[in-house]
């Protein structure tokens, strides 16, 4: 078990603001790694296009041919890597991810970030990224993949759930507050 890293996991549905805590993360000093983005690179190395349909292909495919854990054991060496004492890990989507990363790390907290889906598809809408859903059937059908896998589990388990319905600033107050509790809670 790692004891050296303060391990922060995130969660939450697409567009619900994980991306303002991973801001507020690197502000403090946090090094960060993303789970989608193993993801994302598995996709490419079986010669797909990063489309929402082919990487939520890929993951399913990952976890029923290497186990619910594959996401989370491929980032552990990642983490341990990082030059910080302070890691925020983004993108967690079952709570065997959560286990495998208690397991590792000592000082591991599980965050989950909420907002309503309307929301959400309005958010991913103007963020634009490749694998963002073109219309609310598509995103809908993401969503339902994303509870499938066990994201639903996730929020609801979380330490601390971060509801982001309101202003961009407020939200990153909230976000510092937060951090602010898990650093007194683990660097006694």
């Amino acid at each position: 078990m790692d004891a050296e890293k303060l391990v922060v996991g995130l969660g939450g549905m697409p567009g619900s603001g994980k991306s303002i805590v991973v801001e507020v993360a690197k502000e403090l000093d946090y090094d960060i790694v993303t789970m989608g983005d193993v993801v994302r690179e598995q996709t490419r190395l079986a010669g797909l296009e990063p489309t929402p349909a082919n990487i939520g292909k890929v993951m399913l495919e990952l976890r029923a041919k290497e186990g619910q854990y594959v996401i989370a054991k491929k980032c552990i060496p990642k983490i341990e890597q990082q030059q910080s004492s302070r890691v925020l890990i983004d993108g967690l989507r079952s709570l065997y991810e959560a286990d495998i990363f208690k397991e590792h790390f000592a000082s591991f907290t599980l965050v989950a970030v909420h907002a309503p889906p309307t929301v959400r598809f309005e958010r991913l809408k103007i963020r634009g990224r490749s694998d963002d859903p073109p219309n609310y059937g598509v995103f809908h059908e993401r969503d339902m993949r994303e509870l499938g896998v066990g994201l639903g589990s996730v929020i609801a388990m979380a330490e601390k759930i971060l509801v982001n319905d309101n202003s961009i600033e407020g939200f990153k107050t909230l976000v510092r507050e937060n951090f602010s509790r898990i650093e007194t809670k683990w660097l006694k």
